[in-house]
């Protein structure tokens, strides 16, 4: 494939629309495109969490067109929103597909609820927002560029994360058509993978079938947090992501060196998994004796 003129070069002037910009890597990225100069069309499902985010951009100077709080499993709300948008300021220039939810477990502890909510918010939700603003941005002719957000779990068979991979690994697949369907129209498409990132999802991912207070979890967590990323280092790879016209995103090398060993040392991907698998069900069992006793 021949190289290319980016087509988003610079956020300046830009307009982004950007969900999950309530807290975390939304809010994060959000803020940093207004500090691009990029024109912001917010929205979350927090309403307060999403005007903290826009009277933040605007103390710095930064413009907020639109923020309005909306569930992105809402289909008919995600139409009605890029609708008035639309008519109000034209279409965007860069969809960023960010919110998302978390829920891991075993296929013997998570119930069909916990695959429908992963599957709503973090696939259907964000192919509602491609539906939603693309078509527009094809018939503008200006070109664009599109992020989705992923995940490690939408590369890798990380353990107890079946059903976020469902989705994860979905939004992997319309990423990858979209990266070349949409190329002729000048609009370029990243996918953003993430592997420990300090968010709020941290504490609000739910583990079914494991007490979430006990010491062995809680031990877990705080080793997580501290090979985490923040929220900050995430906005500027996607930032430049999108600036540098980038498929594959990743923000920490773990995530991109796992990639790697899948595709070209197979052997020593599947021992890594094999054995964090085993770590887990000994930290559960520990729980669970603890529980009962």
């Amino acid at each position: 494939m021949s190289r290319r003129q980016p087509p988003v070069p610079s956020l300046a002037r830009r307009r982004c629309f950007v969900t999950g910009a309530a807290s975390g890597i939304g809010r994060a990225t959000a803020i940093a495109a207004a500090g691009r100069g990029a024109e912001l069309h917010l929205t979350d499902r927090d309403a307060s969490g999403l005007a903290e985010t826009a009277a933040v951009i605007e103390r710095q100077g930064g413009r907020v067109l639109t923020a309005d709080a909306l569930d992105i499993t809402d289909h008919d709300g995600v139409q009605a929103l890029a609708a008035a948008i639309h008519a109000a300021h034209r279409s965007v220039d860069v969809v960023m597909n960010i919110a998302g939810t978390s829920t891991w477990g075993t296929i013997d502890r998570l119930g069909h609820e916990d695959w429908e909510q992963m599957i709503d918010v973090d696939l259907r939700g964000p192919i509602s927002v491609l539906e939603a603003f693309v078509p527009a941005m094809i018939e503008a002719g200006r070109g664009g560029h599109i992020v989705n957000v992923s995940s490690a779990a939408g590369l890798l068979g990380l353990p107890w994360h079946a059903a976020y991979s469902a989705a994860k690994f979905g939004l992997r697949g319309v990423s990858e058509v979209l990266r070349f369907d949409l190329r002729r129209h000048r609009i370029g498409v990243s996918l953003v993978c993430p592997g420990g990132v300090a968010t709020p999802l941290v504490e609000s991912a739910k583990i079914r079938g494991v007490d979430p207070d006990a010491p062995e979890l809680r031990k877990l967590r705080d080793r997580f947090a501290r090979h985490a990323v923040g929220p900050e280092q995430v906005a500027e790879k996607i930032i430049a992501g999108v600036e540098r016209d980038r498929y594959l995103v990743f923000t920490s090398n773990d995530v991109r060196l796992a990639f790697l060993a899948q595709r070209w040392c197979p052997p020593a991907y599947e021992l890594a998994m094999r054995r964090l698998n085993d770590r887990l069900e000994a930290v559960a069992a520990r729980a669970a004796a603890r529980s009962a006793s």
